[in-house]
């Protein structure tokens, strides 16, 4: 079979089986009177294993090792080649994820392109410093024209909210974090629904950043996330949720603020909660008798009921001063000592 109808049967080119000869990975089993190459059938079986090896992203070289060389194993080399396709993978994966960024923010032209890859970049960045200054940008800070559904905006291009949600996600200096906070908060972008799926995160870390900003977002569509996450199976992301809900008047919080009290978690916090809750006279006697109900229960400990105690401070209305009264008489005589001192504070008001 000469190279012509090899080349049209096997799909290699005649110049590419030159060159597989030239390197001697392929070698015609005889020539034709008139000097013209002639293949035979195992060389036909040659050229489609080396091109299944080239699939496979092996060199040419390896390929030639593989075919010829009767000690050459494959599991070295396939394990090489499984990490380079990952890191392919990867690669190519982070370059689709900023081109679509970058086509999110519908760039007119090629400074906004340019604009917003710098930004994207800064995000990105392993310095600290560079990450903060990207969140303080006037970019960020919703000054330099209006924001789209799509992000904040770099003077008339939007720059896409996931981007600013992921670095917020995963920030783990506090300072950076919180600037990352303040301008998304800032942007005018919804990223509520990106940040309800953080909630779900296998990382506790990440968990938390989602609902602390949350916590940080203005929209009424953040709020609802908020109460959402007063069921989650996380008490730290139910903590925050609860805290940012009693600032925000959500009477809803007030069960997990007062359990909050019983466990000591984050206490202080959620008695200032309360305390804002309070201000409505129907939802302070609701607090006064949900604080009087947990410090009867027989599972409260001595700490637990002090603090309960401590927590009737900030919530006027009777049913708190008859709680105060039954608690001076206390057996637990910190309990009874607090109460009797809350008591005195009420009546001076």
């Amino acid at each position: 079979m000469l190279i012509g109808e090899v080349a049209q049967r096997s799909g290699v080119s005649a110049r590419m089986l030159r060159h597989y000869e030239s390197l001697g990975l392929l070698r015609p089993s005889a020539r034709t009177g008139s000097g013209y190459r002639e293949y035979a059938e195992d060389d036909i079986r040659r050229i489609f294993h080396i091109e299944s090896l080239r699939s496979l992203g092996l060199s040419l070289r390896e390929i030639g090792r593989a075919l010829d060389d009767p000690g050459f194993t494959p599991a070295a080399l396939v394990g090489d080649l499984v990490r380079q396709t990952r890191e392919r993978i990867a690669a190519e994966t982070e370059l689709l994820t900023r081109l679509r960024r970058i086509d999110a923010a519908d760039p007119a032209g090629w400074e906004d392109v340019l604009q917003v890859v710098s930004l994207l970049q800064a995000l990105g960045s392993k310095s600290a410093d560079t990450r903060q200054r990207a969140a303080l940008s006037p970019y960020f800070s919703g000054s330099s024209g209006s924001a789209g559904s799509s992000g904040s905006s770099v003077g008339e291009v939007p720059v896409p909210v996931e981007a600013l949600v992921e670095a917020v996600l995963s920030e783990t200096v506090p300072n950076v974090a919180g600037a990352l906070r303040w301008a998304l908060a800032r942007s005018g972008a919804d990223g509520t629904a990106l940040l309800v799926a953080g909630l779900d995160a296998p990382e506790a870390e990440v968990r938390e950043r989602a609902v602390r900003t949350l916590a940080e977002l203005p929209s009424a569509e953040a709020t609802a996330a908020l109460r959402e996450a007063l069921g989650h199976g996380d008490a730290v992301v139910r903590g925050y949720a609860a805290l940012e809900l009693g600032a925000r008047s959500v009477a809803e919080a007030v069960p997990t603020l007062i359990a909050m009290i019983v466990a000591g978690r984050n206490d202080t916090d959620a008695a200032d909660a309360l305390s804002v809750l309070a201000s409505d006279p129907a939802t302070a006697d609701r607090i006064a008798a949900a604080l009087v109900d947990r410090l009867a229960h027989s599972a409260a400990d001595a700490p637990a009921r002090g603090r309960l105690t401590q927590a009737l401070a900030a919530v006027p209305g009777p049913t708190t001063t008859a709680a105060l009264r039954e608690l001076s008489r206390d057996a637990d005589r910190a309990v009874a000592v607090t109460a009797t001192y809350v008591l005195r504070l009420h009546d001076v008001r």
